[in-house]
């Protein structure tokens, strides 16, 4: 249970018993894209208060989020094709 890297006893045995095994994976490429995810996420949150209170939005905050989307996109299509020998 330690080398699998869980502290939950009953998650630790239901997936002994359903599979026969754990798996630890670290992806740093996942803590990436969570971090991306919450930079474009507190960017946009940011870019709607600013439209609420004035109106108006600004050609720059279009592109920003279109370049955080595009990183975004790019992050989850490298760690997706990553994860994909694995099924």
């Amino acid at each position: 249970m330690e080398l699998a890297g869980t502290k939950c006893t009953a998650a630790y045995l239901c997936q002994m018993a359903l599979d026969g095994y754990t798996l630890k994976m670290e992806l740093p490429e996942l803590q990436e894209l969570v971090s991306l995810l919450r930079r474009s996420s507190g960017n946009l949150n940011q870019i709607a208060k600013r439209v609420t209170s004035t109106g108006r939005i600004y050609d720059t905050d279009i592109e920003e989020l279109l370049r955080s989307q595009e990183r975004l996109w790019a992050a989850a299509n490298d760690l997706l094709t990553r994860l994909t020998p694995l099924k």
